[in-house]
């Protein structure tokens, strides 16, 4: 499969509403996609997998009548060919690890990025594309198949001292609906975190250019750095 021959058919499986229409629009800003469904109880998961059959489902896990985990499980022991991207703020491991026993291509703690997202959307256009254009199986498709994913994984953790990796997030999604340039302060009101630990992610991410920083200055003339995303 490839975003050239046919797009990727996707159904969202998140019981916030607003959690599932952020995710529905970010889904809309890639062309590659096309979203069947939306599902706000394991229910009807199941029976929008049932009936439509999709390529992925984006599977929260956390829902109040049972957790996404069983249905996975019962996804793969019905041998159904829809693979699996976790969106979910659970950081055990022990949830980890059986999303990992039961084959998720992915795993995204929320809350989640356009970028994250977007990435890992593209990761699986291309894992799809190269089992397509594969014949008989050799050791070094193997390798690029199951250890690419896991070099950009390990990749992605290495932060800087200080910077944690959910509140990151945090901070780039405060960009995302708005163009709006911000203040230290403003963003740490709607991170929950003070003025300082927001200018110092507001500042990493000007040093990774996802944002830049211009000078303003204030109705009593004392300079302020005010941030806007570079998108």
């Amino acid at each position: 499969m490839t975003d050239n021959e046919q797009r990727v058919r996707v159904v969202i499986a998140e019981d916030d509403h607003k959690n599932a229409e952020i995710q529905q629009r970010f889904l809309e800003r890639m062309p590659q996609v096309e979203l069947v469904g939306v599902a706000h109880t394991l229910q009807e998961a199941e029976e929008i997998v049932g009936v439509f059959h999709p390529d992925l489902i984006l599977l929260d896990v956390h829902f109040p009548e049972g957790s996404g985990l069983t249905l996975l499980k019962s996804l793969r022991m019905a041998n159904e060919a829809t693979d699996v991207i976790l969106i979910t703020a659970a950081q055990e491991v022990a949830t980890l690890t059986t999303a990992m026993r039961n084959g998720v291509f992915d795993y995204i703690l929320k809350p989640v990025n356009f970028s994250r997202l977007e990435s890992s959307i593209q990761k699986y256009i291309d894992y799809q594309s190269k089992l397509s254009a594969m014949g008989l199986v050799a050791q070094s498709n193997v390798d690029d198949l199951l250890h690419s994913n896991k070099t950009d994984a390990t990749a992605q953790v290495r932060l800087p001292k200080g910077i944690d990796a959910l509140t990151l997030d945090a901070v780039r999604q405060v960009f995302m609906p708005s163009s709006d340039a911000m203040s230290a302060e403003d963003v740490g009101v709607v991170i929950g975190a003070s003025r300082t630990t927001a200018r110092r992610y507001l500042e990493y991410l000007v040093s990774t250019r996802e944002l830049e920083a211009k000078v303003r200055y204030g109705t009593v003339g004392r300079p302020e750095r005010h941030y806007k995303s570079v998108r």
